[in-house]
């Protein structure tokens, strides 16, 4: 083999021109907001390219004025996006929310008592000592569920005085209706008159204090999830135009491309994810594996994903999407 031949496998040359955009991100001369910095995103690569094509995806859905799927998973509330959360609610930026019962939980609490700053690296052991519960680097001291489990039980006893068999989304509407703390989910949700969904209500503290109250009250109550299935079905049904924004996985997503397969699928959907679609797992499952299913619309840029932890992302495309 001579030179040229094994220039030719080192280097070996194209004519293609391709017409695309030039790879650039910020260069930071001059003054540089976030919406200035947003912009450059697109042209950035990796996840900030993906996060700026979410924004543009999730303004689409507004300019479609497309009926607003929120779902999230409980370690979005027990973090600091709980505000953010909020905040999207009270705007008016959302009409559906699909969470697990730890959000519901963990909202409750905050409400009156907050969690606290922690370390990853932490003897575990000596944090059980001390009655101290560890949520990554977030610590939730045991009185938080103490106080709960007291306002709960008075919650339940007027919740089923009238009716004995509930739905989830009047547990979360009436629950919410108690709270007094602007940056509640529950409480905005309430005020604003968007559904709280919340399928696996007993899997979360909520649940064992059911569980408690029943065998200690009235063993006739109970929650009834099919009713708020069939809501959630109906209502995508009557919507022209449906968009989601999957912050993390889970029953959450799920069952709102689930939901969303009765009219052929969501016209638009965002994921913020670090689940593994080499598990085969729901969490981890692309956008593109829900049109398959039938779950979301084909079309050529109506869905995305973010494959980036929830705190550093979704704060900025609620930045670049929802405020001027």
């Amino acid at each position: 083999m001579d030179n040229d031949d094994s220039h030719e496998h080192v280097v070996p040359g194209t004519d293609e021109d391709l017409d695309t955009p030039d790879v650039r991100g910020p260069d930071f001369r001059g003054e540089t907001g976030v919406h200035e910095l947003l912009d450059t995103y697109a042209t950035t690569g990796f996840q900030a390219t993906q996060l700026a094509e979410a924004i543009e995806i999730t303004e689409q859905m507004q300019e479609d004025d497309a009926t607003m799927y929120l779902t999230l998973t409980s370690n979005i509330i027990s973090s600091g996006l709980r505000e953010t959360v909020a905040a999207l609610v009270r705007e008016g930026h959302v009409d559906v929310i699909i969470t697990t019962s730890g959000s519901l939980t963990e909202d409750v609490i905050k409400t009156a008592k907050p969690f606290k700053m922690g370390e990853w690296d932490a003897d575990e052991a000596m944090l059980r000592e001390q009655g101290i519960n560890r949520l990554g680097n977030i610590y939730v001291p045991s009185d938080r569920y103490v106080w709960l489990e007291e306002y709960l039980y008075d919650f339940f006893d007027d919740f089923f005085a009238e009716e004995s068999v509930r739905t989830p989304t009047a547990f979360a509407r009436e629950l919410g209706e108690t709270l007094d703390d602007e940056d509640s989910v529950l409480k905005q949700a309430a005020d604003n008159d968007v559904p709280v969904h919340c399928p696996a209500l007993t899997d979360a503290e909520v649940g064992n204090f059911l569980y408690y109250y029943r065998r200690g009250n009235d063993m006739d109550v109970g929650i009834e999830i099919l009713e708020d299935y069939d809501s959630l079905i109906e209502d995508g049904l009557l919507a022209d135009t449906t968009g989601l924004i999957a912050v993390g996985g889970g029953v959450p997503k799920h069952h709102a491309i689930m939901t969303n397969l009765f009219r052929g699928g969501a016209d638009y959907a965002v994921y913020i994810s670090t689940g593994m679609e080499g598990d085969g797992s729901l969490s981890g499952a692309p956008p593109d594996e829900a049109v398959s299913w039938g779950k979301i619309k084909e079309e050529e840029t109506n869905y995305t994903q973010v494959e980036a932890e929830a705190t550093l992302v979704f704060p900025l495309l609620v930045a670049g999407a929802f405020t001027a």
